[in-house]
């Protein structure tokens, strides 16, 4: 009877906890700060654009005034030791002349399939050798822009916890020390430590960055299953959880994803008919997710998909969700 009971109370419980994540209603946030995920791997080799422009028109154009870049071992280091910053170095200085303010994503594993981009010589090192490169990586990139005034935090590594992506090994203990590393080379800067909208609580993020980010989609290819799938998570299902973070951690809690792009059965979109794209991502859903994460009340927002508004501009001549994204910057 006593058993009965306990597992009758944790079965009360945990529906007290669901009912807490999915019901009630929240008021749509008017002051988001809107930024963007910028990628020049997706614009240039996933939609052969000239990522250069497709960089210059989001900030000229769009007026985009607040950028995640992701920085790539692979583009940084393509031979040991030899170091190219001429691409980067080009989006900072762009950055800071135009007054955007960049989130940096450093580390091994960055936005992107295939999510870790080690350099070739770097992949048939041992796990220990790869974690002594990563280290000096992040050395050479924070003590070259830890001077810009236009690099507000450093993201160490993306969604570091969750399981997605070719990654050879996920370690706790070596995210610590990349995160001491880059506090104690740049103490000024908040340190963004990322994890799944979806799948996860945001607990391990919280204990260790400054900032906890999360991603949010809704209408995905679920490789598993061969199929794609809706995400049921309303609004109240992010709101409390970031409340929950805010009260145990004290630590803020930002999007750095949020579906703006389709998401199809291969990494390269423009292999992907536009006819299949739409089953993920039209204007009309576009406009729906926008008042979606409205209602969850971050205050700041990364769309992820912008390369993607530019290539359907230019190329495909569907310059529709361009022109909506105009809206929010």
């Amino acid at each position: 009877m006593k058993l009965k009971m306990f597992f009758l109370i944790i079965l009360i419980l945990l529906l007290a906890f669901a009912c807490y994540l999915f019901v009630g209603k929240r008021e749509p946030t008017q002051d988001i700060v809107w930024g963007v995920n910028f990628s020049q791997k997706q614009a240039q080799y996933y939609l052969s654009s000239d990522w250069q422009k497709t960089y210059s028109a989001l900030i000229d154009d769009l007026n985009i005034k607040h950028l995640k870049l992701g920085v790539y071992w692979d583009l940084i280091e393509p031979e040991k030791d030899n170091y190219l910053f001429e691409d980067l170095d080009w989006q900072v200085e762009i950055a800071q002349k135009k007054g955007v303010q960049l989130l940096l994503v450093i580390g091994m594993k960055a936005p992107r399939w295939p999510e870790c981009h080690l350099p070739e010589w770097a992949k048939t090192l041992s796990k220990e050798e790869q974690q002594e490169r990563i280290l000096k990586l992040l050395e050479n990139i924070v003590l070259r822009y830890r001077d810009s005034e236009s690099v507000w935090a450093w993201q160490v590594e993306n969604e570091p916890f969750f399981p997605f992506g070719e990654c050879r090994w996920v370690d706790k203990e070596f995210l610590k020390k990349e995160i001491k590393l880059v506090k104690s080379l740049d103490p000024k800067r908040p340190v963004v430590i990322t994890d799944s909208g979806e799948g996860s609580f945001w607990v391990a993020s919280a204990r260790l960055g400054d900032i906890v980010g999360t991603t949010w989609y809704k209408k995905v290819w679920f490789h598993q299953l061969g199929a794609y799938i809706t995400y049921p998570f309303p609004p109240t299902f992010y709101a409390r959880k970031a409340k929950i973070i805010e009260k145990l951690f004290h630590k803020e809690v930002i999007c750095v994803e949020m579906q703006a792009e389709p998401w199809g059965p291969t990494a390269s979109l423009q292999e992907v008919p536009l006819e299949e794209q739409e089953k993920t991502m039209n204007l009309s859903q576009f406009k729906k997710n926008i008042e979606s994460i409205r209602k969850t009340g971050f205050r700041k927002v990364y769309l992820w998909g912008a390369e993607w508004w530019y290539w359907m501009k230019e190329k495909q001549n569907q310059p529709e969700i361009w022109e909506e994204a105009r809206k929010l910057f």
